[in-house]
């Protein structure tokens, strides 16, 4: 696998060949599984095939019971300068009802040595969760602001189908998902965060002066990435690709010197829409120039008319020709968003 990954980088070089690589993100799996003589080795794998900034951000996602002291060292005498950590609470009900392999214990121990030899790290907070009180939900949040981690991201519990979850909720040996809880616990947490100097800006993530993620925030601005690996996901700003799922077809695919991937042509409405959708959860907000200039007049008038009635609502501002969300509106960004949807321009 680790041989057909660094294959797939050679094979995509051409895509960037006038961008400069701002981030290296080693994410949405397991990656901490990688030995760090094979993340090392897919590191000089992009230095080999692309520009890359002197000051490049990499970032690998690990969950505390992956990061024992030893590791931690190792990784931090590595390329690598940022951890990504998936806490999600620091309360063993908690964690043994989101089904994670880590304990309470080990949420403190790695974040008291991670601490020490990392000073760009990422708590991953869930809120939301069944039986939680308010109480509860600040003293997680406390626990993090005690590690002075300089980021967290946290997300809504979401119940996915065919879960543990799924199948306690079911037969009702947990109450469901309560949305009005986990507003009021969002509410806490932007709050309790500000407090502290973190700049909510992105709806999910919270960051001090300096240490924004700059892989989250290319994302949600819309800049080119390339994912490589099973399922990954990329784009261009006109297309976007998704690798085959199967690992074993995969490694077969890229062995054979063949992209295992699919393209879907975006349209302009499509980028009009993915550029609402992803603004209005940042805190720029949405450009009425870049609008205009991207799309043309006739997008433009249309966003100024369809949020009207959002603005009317208090769910939306006007502030220096971009849109944003208002506080009242935050919570509730993805379906404003949809309102602002085009669906019959070409």
């Amino acid at each position: 696998m680790v041989e057909a990954l660094a294959k797939e980088i050679k094979l995509r070089k051409d895509e960037f060949q006038n961008t400069t690589v701002e981030t290296i993100y080693f994410g949405g799996g397991t990656p901490s599984v990688l030995t760090t003589k094979e993340l090392q080795y897919l590191i000089d794998t992009v230095y080999k095939n692309y520009k890359v900034s002197e000051t490049p951000e990499i970032t690998i996602e690990a969950n505390p019971d992956d990061l024992s002291k030893d590791r931690i060292v190792e990784l931090s005498k590595s390329p690598v300068n940022r951890l990504s950590i998936g806490i999600q609470s620091f309360f063993e009900d908690d964690l043994r009802l989101m089904n994670r392999a880590h304990n309470a214990k080990e949420a403190k121990d790695c974040l008291e040595e991670a601490t020490k030899h990392f000073n760009n790290i990422s708590v991953d907070l869930i809120y939301g969760i069944q039986n939680s009180t308010n109480e509860k939900w600040l003293q997680n949040i406390e626990t993090a602001l005690h590690y002075n981690v300089p980021h967290i991201s946290s997300y809504a519990l979401t119940v996915e189908p065919k879960t543990a979850l799924a199948s306690f909720i079911k037969k009702g040996i947990v109450d469901d998902v309560d949305d009005e809880q986990a507003h009021e616990q969002f509410n806490i947490l932007k709050e309790r965060l500000e407090s502290e100097g973190f700049v909510n800006y992105e709806l999910s993530n919270f960051g001090k002066e300096g240490f924004f993620s700059r892989n989250n925030t290319a994302y949600w601005q819309g800049k080119t990435y390339i994912g490589i690996g099973p399922s990954a996901h990329s784009f261009n700003g006109k297309q976007r690709g998704w690798n085959i799922r199967n690992n074993s077809k995969y490694i077969k695919s890229i062995s054979e010197g063949k992209l295992p991937i699919e393209i879907e042509n975006l349209t302009t409405t499509d980028c009009y829409n993915e550029y609402i959708m992803t603004g209005l959860r940042t805190i720029w907000g949405v450009s009425l120039q870049k609008i205009e200039n991207d799309f043309g007049l006739t997008y433009k008038d249309y966003i100024l008319k369809t949020a009207e009635p959002l603005i009317n609502q208090d769910l939306l501002y006007l502030e220096a020709a971009h849109i944003h969300v208002t506080k009242k509106g935050q919570f509730l960004s993805d379906g404003i968003a949809s309102e602002l949807f085009k669906v019959n321009l070409s």
